[in-house]
C-alpha cells in the first residue's frame, strides 16, 4: 500500500531523513515512533505530499504522492498543530471540506454529530484545544479517508473521547481496510492501537516490527546466583540493551526468543530467575538506549 524507499530530506545544513526505507499494509495501523528531532513529522509531511523528498521513492497505491491531486484527495493528515480557516464555524468547515473531497459523506457526518456533540454554528477558533481537535477528527472521518496520517492525534483530549476515537478508527480499518499511520509520544496509546511499529531515530529507521513480535523479542529479566556471584561467562549469552544490580540480585534487558533466553538462563541454575513482559514504552526507552540515545538510572 504504502512504500517508502531510501527516502532522504535536507533543510539547508540538516540532514532531517537518511535513506528511510518502510512498508505499511493496506488496513493496517502503524506506530511511527522517535526521539524529540528524529524526523516524525518530516516523513510524515513528504508522506501526505506536503515537502519533496530530495531522493528515494514513495509509491502509495504504486503512485507518487507529490501534486497527486486524485490521490491526496483520498488522503487526510492530521497535523501536531491543527489549522482552520479564521472565524470559519464548523458548518463553514465542513463545505471547505466537501467542495475539496469527493468522498465526503453527509451521512457520516451527521452521525458523527452524535458523538462530536459540538454545535456546528460554533466558530472553531474559540473552541478549546481538545475540542478543536474533535472537530478536525470529525471532518477527517467524514471524509471517509482511505489513508489517515496523524501527528500527535490525542493530545488535548480527555480520557472518553480518546477512548471514541480509538473505537472509531478500528471501525473504519474493519469495515473500510483503512490504513493509519500514527506518531505518537503517548506510547501507551500507541501499544492499544498500532499492530506494526517503526522507530526513527537521528533520521534512520532503526527498528520496524510487528507490534507482537517485537514485544516478543525483547525481555526483563531477573536472576540472583547461591552466593551471590555471577558466573563470569553469564552475560556473555545474550545481547544485553540494559543491566542493573539490585543487592544479589542482578535485572537486565535482552534481546531474543523467550524460549532461548530460558534455556540459556536456567543451563547457569539460577536460585533465582524471572522472566518479565515488557511495555512498549519500555521497550522504546531500552532499544533508544542501545543507540546512545538513554537515561540514567531507569526505575522500572
Amino acid at each position: 500500500m504504502i512504500k517508502v524507499k531510501n527516502v532522504r530530506k535536507v533543510f539547508e545544513d540538516m540532514e532531517a531523513l537518511k535513506n528511510v526505507s518502510l512498508h505499511i499494509e493496506k488496513g493496517s495501523i502503524y506506530g511511527l515512533l522517535g526521539s524529540n528531532g528524529a524526523g516524525k513529522t518530516t516523513l510524515l509531511k513528504i508522506l501526505a505530499g506536503i515537502y519533496k523528498e530530495d531522493s528515494g521513492e514513495i509509491l502509495i497505491d504504486n503512485q507518487p504522492i507529490f501534486e497527486n491531486i486524485a490521490l491526496k484527495q483520498k488522503m487526510i493528515f492530521l497535523p501536531d498543530t491543527l489549522y482552520f480557516y479564521p472565524q470559519y464555524t464548523i458548518s463553514q468547515m465542513a463545505d471547505f471540506y466537501r467542495s475539496m473531497f469527493p468522498s465526503f459523506s453527509e451521512e457520516r457526518f451527521q452521525k458523527l454529530s452524535e458523538i462530536f456533540t459540538i454545535d456546528q454554528n460554533k466558530k472553531i477558533h474559540r473552541l478549546s484545544k481538545g475540542m478543536q481537535r474533535q472537530v478536525a477528527f470529525w471532518l477527517a472521518l467524514s471524509t471517509m479517508p482511505e489513508i489517515l496520517i496523524l501527528d500527535e492525534p490525542i493530545d488535548g483530549l480527555d480520557a472518553v473521547m480518546r477512548q471514541n476515537i480509538k473505537n472509531l478508527l478500528f471501525q473504519d480499518v474493519a469495515e473500510r481496510a483503512m490504513t493509519v499511520l500514527i506518531s505518537s509520544h503517548n506510547l501507551r496509546e500507541v501499544e492499544d492501537i498500532c499492530d506494526h511499529v517503526g522507530i526513527l531515530h537521528q533520521g534512520e529507521i532503526i527498528i520496524e516490527k510487528d507490534l507482537d513480535d517485537l514485544k516478543a523479542d525483547v525481555h526483563k529479566i531477573q536472576v540472583a546466583f547461591k552466593g551471590g556471584v555471577l558466573p563470569d561467562s553469564f552475560l556473555q549469552n545474550f545481547q544485553v540493551l540494559y543491566k542493573e544490580t539490585r543487592g544479589s540480585v542482578l535485572l537486565c534487558i535482552v534481546r531474543g526468543k523467550k524460549e532461548d533466553i530460558t534455556a540459556k538462563v536456567q543451563s547457569f541454575h539460577p536460585v533465582i530467575f524471572d522472566l518479565l513482559p515488557l511495555t512498549l514504552e519500555e521497550i522504546f526507552v531500552y532499544e533508544m538506549g542501545d543507540v546512545g540515545y538513554e537515561i540514567e538510572n531507569i526505575i522500572v
